[in-house]
C-alpha cells in the first residue's frame, strides 16, 4: 500500500487538479512512480 503522507499528497493533488481519470493518472502524484504503481494497480479502484 501507500503510507499516510502519499496517501496525502494523493487527495491534495485530486483536490488541486480534480477528480482522476484512470488509475494512470496517479502516477502524476510527487511520489507516485511507475514501481509503486505497478505494485499496487491490481489494489486500485476510481
Amino acid at each position: 500500500g501507500v503510507g499516510e503522507k502519499k496517501a496525502q499528497a494523493i487527495v491534495e493533488y485530486r483536490n488541486k487538479n480534480g477528480k482522476f481519470n484512470s488509475i494512470e493518472d496517479l502516477q502524476k502524484v510527487k511520489g507516485i512512480g511507475p514501481k509503486l504503481f505497478e505494485k499496487n494497480k491490481s489494489r486500485l479502484t476510481l
